[in-house]
């Protein structure tokens, strides 16, 4: 006969392992919402504030095109020419037609450059252009 006496298992201390795993997908997902959070919103353009502006919330696949005070064009974090912008900008319509477009304008930049990515947009057979402006809450007391 077999008199011993079975050993309890010990009880597990806290893992490490399971929670390093849980800590760096963690840290993926915010680093990932982190940049689409900051998507295409350039530092160097700053929008004119309109007063009676709209907030609108973001939506996934918008397509901004920034022109900055230099009259330099960037759409996608990379800077165009406007030969380059037409291209891209074709196939896009190409594939939705009612594809959206944000222009973000410097507010120092030349109206010319503006008008020029309004016809690029046109000439790429792109409708829907809608322009970015900052929104003020203040009043203006005169």
């Amino acid at each position: 006969m077999n008199f011993r006496t079975r050993s309890q298992p010990e009880p597990k201390g806290f893992l490490i392992a399971p929670m390093v795993d849980i800590l760096l997908v963690l840290l993926g997902f915010f680093m990932l919402t982190w940049t689409f959070a900051r998507h295409e919103t350039e530092l160097d353009v700053q929008v004119p504030i309109a007063k009676e502006g709209k907030e609108n919330r973001r939506s996934v696949g918008e397509v901004i095109i920034n022109v900055k005070a230099d009259g330099s064009l960037v759409m996608n974090r990379r800077t165009m020419s406007p030969q380059e912008l037409q291209t891209t900008l074709t196939r896009i319509a190409t594939l939705y037609p009612d594809q959206a477009i944000i222009l973000r304008g410097d507010e120092k930049v030349d109206y010319g450059h503006i008008v020029q990515t309004l016809d690029i947009c046109r000439s790429a057979n792109i409708w829907n252009v809608a322009f970015a402006t900052r929104h003020t809450n203040e009043t203006n007391s005169d």
